[in-house]
């Protein structure tokens, strides 16, 4: 019961909150807007001071997703070392994070590392989504198709968020997991490889990985000019990389016969 009243009691502040919190940015506006009247620079300053964060915000996503298209896993993993620390659990989020930067770039081996040196707790339980969607696509890359199956149907049983943008973000990238398992064992679906080629350029953070999924699905298909298009220019992979060999063995499909 006790939990009941708290769990009311969030819901209960958040929806004064939500009201209060606009309210407040409409009377600052207004406040900013009238006093422009008589300071037409406060408004120039503040317009520019907007323009500077939105900007800001934009060229940092770009510099992410430069750094996720060159493959450097090293260069993401000493970009997001910095917030490591200060995030709430952190024995749990740090090895996760690490986890997916290592699965972005196809290192199957040490991204199952960080994931056994995550601490097993509440943090490890909300983060299940996040999980299963890691385990989907590592145990595709290593070819074990019956449990990365098995682990996309878990991912697409969870409960959706009750937000549209949310749910719209998360039910397409499911998707895109489920094309990637499928792709993997050759058993790709209508719609599949657009699944997979939308996935790539709209969630930098998979971008090659669904590359190389939607290319196995083009050489299935026999579509050898879209296969060659999806693994163009990509990074050279090293050893350690499962993409190495995705993209020497589909470079090797798509070479002309001697």
């Amino acid at each position: 019961m006790e939990d009941d009243d708290s769990s009311s009691g969030r819901r209960g502040l958040t929806r004064f909150l939500k009201p209060a919190l606009f309210l407040g940015s409409a009377a600052a506006f207004a406040s900013v807007a009238h006093a422009s009247i008589a300071r037409p620079w406060l408004g120039v300053a503040v317009g520019l001071a907007i323009g500077a964060f939105f900007l800001w915000r934009w060229w940092s996503h770009a510099r992410l997703v430069r750094m996720l298209r060159r493959g450097d896993v090293n260069e993401i993993i000493a970009h997001w070392s910095d917030r490591f620390e200060s995030i709430p659990h952190a024995e749990t989020m740090a090895p996760l994070m690490t986890a997916t930067a290592f699965a972005a770039f196809g290192r199957v081996s040490d991204a199952r590392r960080a994931l056994d040196n995550a601490a097993k707790g509440p943090a490890w339980e909300a983060a299940l989504e996040h999980r299963l969607f890691l385990d989907a696509i590592l145990s595709a890359f290593e070819g074990d198709g019956a449990r990365a199956d098995e682990v996309a149907g878990r991912l697409n049983a969870l409960p959706m968020p009750a937000r549209r943008e949310a749910r719209e973000r998360i039910g397409t990238l499911r998707q895109a997991v489920s094309a990637l398992v499928r792709a993997f064992s050759h058993k790709a679906e209508p719609g599949d490889l657009d699944r997979l080629e939308s996935a790539s350029e709209k969630s930098p953070l998979v971008h090659w990985a669904m590359r190389y999924a939607a290319a196995i699905v083009a050489v299935d298909q026999g579509n050898e000019g879209k296969a060659r298009a999806l693994i163009d220019g990509a990074p050279r992979w090293p050893s350690e990389s499962a993409f190495r060999a995705f993209h020497d063995e589909i470079a090797d499909m798509l070479a002309p016969s001697a």
